[in-house]
């Protein structure tokens, strides 16, 4: 299960913005794409959407396990998705998907994908299914239940990873409760919201003051923020959530920026 304590430790451990299938599964690859230890993943959410289409990864019990492979050495990686509402995936038994673990696979790591696979499916039967999670209240709950699920899974074979996963814990209360940007070594995120109406100066909201001066600069950031795609400014990768339009020709855009290495 090291590359599910390598998510949750990392910061990619996220709340999917839509329970659009296709839109999520996008979202995810978008956030494995921007890890900075990834040499490279063209076209990565396209090869995810591919595969998808040819094989349902809907595991059951509200859990899916979307993966692509890669050629190559390199490190497993994934990243979760959590919908509260849950996502209409698909999925053999019916049931509607809470949990979304996406991964990426080098040819090197066939092996330890199959075991954590495993692993996995013998956490969630352990626990009885997904109900804590479909239930939750919010992310951190979420992450609780997913460490005890990675405790339940390593307990008995790897004692120092479990030892890691204690000082995670930890400090667990001062990652939930600082910027998730600021916080070093974690996959730095930066939740950003820009406001454009008509014929006024579109206005940028985020934590980092210097992202957010150089997105208000740039000329071409409405009609980029309008096509709902991603898009790299000042070092940052921006990942479309949501839009909102209100009256008098206002629209909220709600994007993250990932930091790019």
């Amino acid at each position: 299960m090291k590359s599910l304590l390598n998510a949750l430790q990392d910061g990619r451990l996220i709340e999917l913005p839509d329970t659009d299938k296709e839109k999520s599964l996008k979202y995810l690859a978008h956030i494995i794409e921007a890890i900075p230890d990834l040499a490279s993943a063209p076209e990565l959410a396209e090869a995810m959407i591919a595969r998808e289409k040819s094989q349902n990864t809907g595991i059951g019990l509200g859990v899916a396990c979307p993966h692509v492979r890669a050629s190559g050495t390199g490190e497993l990686l994934c990243a979760v998705g959590w919908s509260p509402a849950g996502i209409n995936y698909g999925s053999t038994d019916g049931k509607e998907v809470h949990l979304v673990v996406m991964y990426y696979i080098p040819d090197s790591q066939k092996s330890a994908y199959l075991k954590e696979i495993s692993a996995l499916a013998g956490a969630i039967h352990k626990a009885g299914g997904i109900q804590s999670i479909a239930k939750a209240e919010d992310i951190a709950t979420v992450r609780e239940e997913l460490l005890n699920w990675v405790s339940t899974a390593i307990e008995a074979t790897l004692p120092e990873t479990k030892a890691r996963m204690i000082q995670l814990g930890a400090r667990q209360a001062a990652v939930e409760s600082a910027p998730l940007a600021s916080t070093p070594g974690l996959l730095q995120i930066v939740p950003v919201l820009a406001l454009a109406a008509r014929e006024s100066k579109l206005m940028v909201l985020c934590q980092n003051a210097e992202l957010a001066k150089q997105l208000e600069e740039d000329a071409a950031l409405g009609n980029l923020l309008a096509q709902h795609g991603q898009f790299d400014r000042a070092g940052f990768r921006l990942i479309f959530r949501a839009e909102t339009a209100y009256p008098a020709e206002r629209t909220l855009y709600d994007y993250l920026a990932v930091k790019l290495n």
